[in-house]
């Protein structure tokens, strides 16, 4: 009998009430060292991706590592879309094995994650494996992440594939969070966004509202 397609999306496909994101270790001591990025992308992918998930209401935590005595403050373009949410400061490398995040995962109570952090090897790939030991759906924003080395960046991502995590980029994370430019709540919000982050595709949007009065709603 053959196959019968309807409109629905798939369900591998994330939306913003059916995970949690964690931003690890944005912080000035941990981008020093970065090289599989430039810092400028670095810190517009991270702003795209916690000013979509602010914006969309995710569920998000936000963890640091030796705030105070060692690796400095999270980026503001980071924290400010989140004003007043508590910045999770651990010891451990791997953010999985901190007592306080991982209750609050557990209070969240969602079980699909999706990471973006410093460093990707360590920081990122900790967390990773051990949410997919414990049987969560993992997906990792590779684009929001970075490494010591283009090479050391490229083990990481491979290593969380091989282990079943789904990368996504930054533009890519947001945009399936609207996914329908239909959904007008929320539309001022997403072409903002990526006017402010979105680099050449924001660009192309000032240019049609301006020229043409044109959205992708039409």
């Amino acid at each position: 009998m053959p196959i019968k397609a309807t409109p629905t999306p798939g369900a591998q496909l994330i939306s913003p009430k059916d995970h949690t994101l964690i931003m690890i270790d944005f912080q000035s001591q941990m981008a020093f060292a970065t090289n599989s990025i430039d810092p400028v992308s670095l810190r517009n992918n991270a702003a795209l991706v916690a000013s979509a998930a602010a914006g969309f209401g995710v569920s998000t935590i936000l963890t640091t590592v030796a705030e105070k005595s060692f690796s400095g403050p999270m980026f503001s373009e980071v924290t400010d879309p989140f004003p007043g949410e508590k910045l999770l400061d651990r010891t451990s490398m791997n953010t999985w094995e901190d007592a306080a995040v991982i209750d609050r995962i557990n209070a969240i109570g969602k079980d699909r994650i999706v990471l973006a952090g410093l460093w990707t090897g360590v920081c990122i790939v900790g967390p990773a494996l051990s949410a997919l030991a414990q049987g969560y759906e993992v997906y990792f924003i590779s684009d929001a992440c970075g490494d010591v080395s283009a090479e050391a960046h490229e083990r990481a991502v491979q290593r969380m594939i091989q282990a079943g995590a789904r990368p996504m980029t930054a533009l890519q994370y947001m945009l399936e969070l609207q996914r329908d430019w239909a959904r007008s709540e929320t539309y001022d919000l997403t072409t903002g966004i990526a006017k402010k982050y979105g680099g050449g595709y924001g660009l192309g949007i000032i240019y049609a509202r301006t020229m043409f009065n044109a959205s992708e709603a039409h």
